[in-house]
């Protein structure tokens, strides 16, 4: 089993799942210019395959960055033309998966974790976003030697050092010169021949047929999208019926130049492809197509029948229209890790359906739909996190996590101020333990700093930002935002909100090193008692934190007793993120009360769930744990390997220890343990494998070992 990033979506680049089809000049000539140059950039019009071409060559290079191929897709990114250096930084910190817990800018924290790495960051459809593009190689080129950057985009970001590699369309069959046999054509007609043997598998592949194929390519320019979408058609129309109509498309498009596109040939080319599929397609296909260019980063069916049905569209229909578009080429299916089936578009097919959205009038009544529909998903899955389902939801937040985005930009785009709050709070498990703390602020602040009435709405996004500034270890905002959202319970005077209060107050206290005044605060409210609320979760927060007060004040009898009534607790209740919090608080009041063999389990038990659930502040420090349960007994080497496995996960999240002293201390403690036990060079060695194995690998290692 792959605990940490392996089955989780991330910025890996992602493996074909078609073939791909010629280009062996430009993947030679991509792959020269990242040797000579730090900064590559692809350009073309839209549907040339500048994107499949720069993940192949991004595939074909892994070899030589041994800190991996990132992909970052900005497609998703809105048209707002209101875009900052730093909210790109933040997006590439996502695809990182750096879950940074600090207040720094997000620029400085990807340069920072960058600067000794060796590593080829893809930047995906770059075109909106060139000047803020341009900003950010800069500071990430500047900061990282090693770092080299592959960018896809319509246009060239204008970047210092920049190289620009046209990527032309693929070669066609020149006029007079016979198509040759198989294996001898050119790429464009061996892309269309491949592409029509998955459509119309007893297509004839005769001379015949060859030359009305080279004939359509030519047609089409050699566009590879131009090309797949006209090869989608065959299992409705003969080779021939698929010439024809192509013929009289071009003839219209001759007539009048102003019917698709901007004027450029191969553009109009392309928008004339992707208009004739358009209009080969049903009505209620052609109205489900645009109405999904609303999703950013696909979506599965659920959502598609919710945002998209309506009127002439059905609910029912959704499904096998859903199937039409993918059999046209015009979707694509994707199965998730989960075993969920999700549905994306390429960029180009997205744009033709948001224009078609927008000419229909119904963009404004479609991105409100879309809003409600993840404010709806939101609500559900605060309202079930605690229980048997919170694994499921984990995966939802991250899987969803653009569309969620996408919904916030939309509320702060439009003036809804107040339904970004209510999203924004929704979500604070997201942004505590699912790795967003600092898109959480991003959205939370703004929301917060322009709707200032007093509500449920204001109030719950307060405590939510507050947790999410805690993640970060902001004792400053923690406490500040505390303050403000105690005035908010004592004034509903709801149990569940002054114990939510508790927890803030609290962790203020803790991460400025103040233990006994915390348990003072969390003593006062009975958390004990469970409450039907919105805050559920927050009494199981203040729980876990009191039984790590209890450690902190080497009061260990009383923490394992916490940690026990606990972990009984969140099995009563099938939960599993605050049970694992409750393990790794048992761990240590063991390891205080001297019992190495049983913190050990406990340890283990709080890193197999922490892991799983890809909390990435929880993982860290359970490894810290289990690190100093090993040093305990003597294991210096297998000790030095773990710290070097949670350096890595603490890496990513900018703060190591969280800042709080008594983790600090006990870190510190374990590495004196290690090199008492084994010596400098020892310890360094096995600190260096740990830092330097993959997480998924350190992590299984140290669940392993006996």
């Amino acid at each position: 089993m792959e605990f940490y990033r392996g089955d989780w979506p991330a910025g890996e680049v992602p493996e074909e799942t078609t073939g791909f089809v010629g280009r062996r000049a430009e993947l030679i000539r991509a792959g020269c210019a990242l040797q000579e140059t730090r900064l590559v950039t692809l350009t073309g019009v839209g549907g040339v395959g500048k994107t499949r071409l720069a993940l192949r060559a991004a595939a074909g290079l892994r070899a030589t960055f041994p800190d991996g191929v990132w992909l970052v897709e900005l497609s998703p990114v809105p048209r707002t033309g209101r875009h900052d250096t730093e909210l790109l930084a933040l997006i590439v910190m996502e695809a990182l998966r750096l879950a940074d817990q600090t207040t720094r800018p997000a620029t400085e924290v990807v340069a920072e974790w960058l600067a000794d790495k060796r590593l080829l960051l893809l930047l995906d459809c770059c075109e909106h976003l060139t000047a803020p593009c341009a900003d950010l190689v800069g500071d990430l080129l500047s900061a990282a030697p090693g770092l080299r950057i592959l960018a896809t985009s319509r246009q060239p970001l204008s970047a210092r050092d920049e190289r620009v590699m046209t990527v032309p369309p693929l070669p066609v069959p020149r006029p007079g010169r016979p198509q040759g046999g198989p294996g001898q054509e050119e790429d464009a007609v061996a892309l269309f021949l491949q592409r029509a043997a998955d459509a119309a598998p007893g297509l004839a592949t005769d001379a015949a047929a060859r030359a009305v194929v080279a004939e359509i390519c030519v047609r089409l320019e050699g566009l590879p999208l131009a090309i797949e979408l006209a090869a989608a058609r065959l299992p409705e129309l003969t080779l021939d019926q698929l010439r024809a109509d192509l013929h009289s498309r071009f003839e219209v498009l001759a007539a009048d130049p102003e019917a698709y596109g901007d004027g450029e040939p191969r553009h109009q080319a392309l928008r004339t492809t992707i208009g004739w599929s358009h209009e080969l397609c049903a009505p209620l296909e052609r109205l489900l197509w645009a109405r999904l260019s609303v999703f950013a980063g696909g979506c599965d069916r659920e959502a598609a029948q919710a945002v998209c049905a309506g009127g002439p569209l059905s609910a029912e229909e959704v499904p096998r229209l859903l199937d039409g578009l993918v059999a046209k080429s015009l979707l694509q299916r994707r199965a998730h890790v989960t075993g969920a089936v999700r549905y994306a578009m390429l960029d180009t097919v997205r744009e033709f359906g948001a224009d078609w959205l927008a000419g229909l009038g119904e963009a404004g009544a479609i991105a409100r739909r879309h809003r409600d529909h993840f404010l709806a998903l939101a609500r559900r899955a605060d309202a079930e996190w605690v229980g048997p389902h919170q694994v499921a939801w984990c995966w939802r937040a991250v899987v969803d996590h653009a569309n969620f985005r996408a919904a916030l930009d939309h509320c702060l785009t439009e003036g809804e101020e107040q339904a970004a709050l209510e999203l924004g709070g929704a979500l604070w498990f997201s942004w505590f333990a699912c790795g967003y703390a600092r898109a959480g602020r991003h959205y939370l602040d703004r929301a917060l700093a322009r709707w200032t009435d007093p509500g449920p709405a204001r109030s719950r996004a307060v405590w939510a930002c507050g947790v999410a500034a805690v993640a970060q270890g902001d004792a400053h905002t923690t406490t500040r935002l505390g303050k403000e959202f105690r005035v908010c319970a004592e004034a509903a005077g709801s149990p569940a909100m002054l114990t939510a209060a508790a927890y803030l107050d609290g962790l203020g206290l803790l991460l400025h090193g103040q233990p006994a005044e915390a348990a003072a605060v969390f003593d006062a409210t009975d958390y004990t008692r469970a409450h039907s609320s919105a805050y559920a979760g927050a009494r199981l927060m203040v729980w876990a934190t009191r039984g790590f007060v209890h450690v902190a004040l080497g009061e260990f009898a009383d923490a394992a007793a916490a940690a026990d009534a606990l972990r009984t607790e969140c099995g009563r209740r099938g939960e599993r993120w605050a049970r694992a919090w409750a393990d790794y608080i048992h761990g240590l009041a063991e390891r205080g009360l001297g019992r190495p063999e049983e913190a050990a389990v406990h340890a283990r038990a709080a890193l197999e769930s922490k892991a799983l659930l890809h909390d990435s502040l929880g993982t860290a420090t359970a490894a810290d744990l289990l690190a100093s349960v090993t040093a305990d007994s003597g294991h210096g080497e297998r000790a030095a390997r773990l710290l070097g496995t949670a350096q890595q996960i603490w890496d990513t999240l900018g703060r190591p220890q969280m800042g709080m002293p008594h983790l600090i201390a006990a870190r510190t403690d374990c590495e004196r343990q290690a090199r008492e036990a084994i010596g400098d060079a020892a310890y360094e060695a096995a600190y260096r494998t740990g830092l330097q194995t993959s997480i998924d690998d350190g992590l299984a290692h140290a669940l392993h070992q006996s």
